[in-house]
């Protein structure tokens, strides 16, 4: 399609662990269109990080390795590209904005100065320049008094606060896409939404893609346009927001609907978890992965690993029976 930005292909990312060969990413395949908004979805483990890692190339090898696959971005195979031509991507065409923004800063240095970092490396600003830039970034994304907290360091700043620094970090280059790796975990409800519009807004005003990955399905429900639900390493079943979350048609992503309380719902209705746990990644069942959970599993479900089938215009799921 004209207005793909970025085509995941039979993508599969493996690690060698003491406990065997884990494969974290096991044939994932999506597309994500120029200004949308995609939510990834699913339980810790599933694969979603390492998926986004691996669009990246930020795989630590060892243990890890892309194994196969392809990653298109703008019509261009990142997979095949040296490490010297990815280093001009990221931060520069892709930013990412990673879960623990802690452990992303330099603690030495100010913010304003890694802020302004991307335009000195990327667009060859001097350090005045980038620092000027820095200012005007970080009252793009709400930080109040910005001149002045330009030359505060990380650990002075709150930890909304230190999100909204990596978001004005991925917005500097001005880029295609922005991964969002679980941009609100460990913030509280109030600031969660309010970083959220700010990504939307931002990427919305400015035709930028997005890609959120989440556990939190009230995220998905409010901001994505599409949605995947990916488990045990694969996409178990994919479709419009709307597709998802009004006519769910896996058995992995109706439990996760049931478990989640929803605000129009009866105070006395129980919610349903799903019983059991993932799957061990290094020793995976036959079959589908999900089987040993699921309700409604069959004989066939033992036996053959399912595959992502059409069940609507954009409405996907790879499951052997009809829920």
């Amino acid at each position: 399609m004209a207005d793909t930005l970025l085509q995941v292909r039979d993508l599969h990312t493996y690690f060698w662990t003491e406990d065997g060969l884990v494969k974290a990413v096991n044939g994932v395949s999506f597309d994500v269109r120029r200004g949308e908004t995609l939510g990834i979805v699913g339980e810790s483990g599933c694969g979603k990080s390492a998926t986004a890692m691996s669009i990246m190339r930020l795989i630590p090898c060892p243990p890890g390795s892309i194994i196969k696959g392809q990653v298109i971005f703008d019509g261009q195979d990142l997979l095949q590209l040296s490490e010297a031509e990815m280093l001009k991507i990221r931060g520069n065409r892709i930013a990412m904005i990673f879960q623990e923004p802690m452990t992303s800063l330099n603690p030495v240095l100010t913010i304003g100065r890694q802020v302004g970092e991307p335009l000195e490396l990327h667009r060859g600003a001097k350090i005045k320049e980038a620092l000027k830039a820095a200012v005007g970034l970080l009252t793009k994304v709400r930080i109040p008094a910005a001149q002045k907290r330009t030359t505060d360091y990380p650990h002075q700043f709150s930890g909304g606060m230190r999100q909204r620094a990596m978001i004005a970090m991925g917005l500097g280059c001005e880029p295609g896409l922005i991964i969002a790796d679980e941009p609100t975990t460990a913030l509280d409800v109030t600031v969660q939404a309010q970083l959220l519009d700010l990504m939307k807004n931002l990427t919305r005003d400015s035709s930028v893609a997005l890609i959120i990955i989440t556990h939190n399905l009230g995220v998905v429900a409010r901001y994505a346009d599409r949605v995947i639900v990916m488990y045990a390493g694969k996409v178990i079943e994919t479709g419009t927001a709307h597709d998802i979350y009004e006519d769910p048609r896996h058995p992995y992503t109706l439990g996760l609907m049931a478990s989640v309380p929803k605000i129009d719902q009866d105070v006395k209705t129980k919610l349903i978890p799903i019983e059991g746990q993932p799957p061990d990644m290094a020793n995976l069942p036959v079959g589908c992965s999900f089987q040993s959970r699921c309700k409604y599993a069959v004989e066939k479900c033992r036996m053959q690993v399912p595959q992502l089938e059409s069940v609507g215009a954009e409405h996907q799921k790879a499951c052997w029976i009809d829920v």
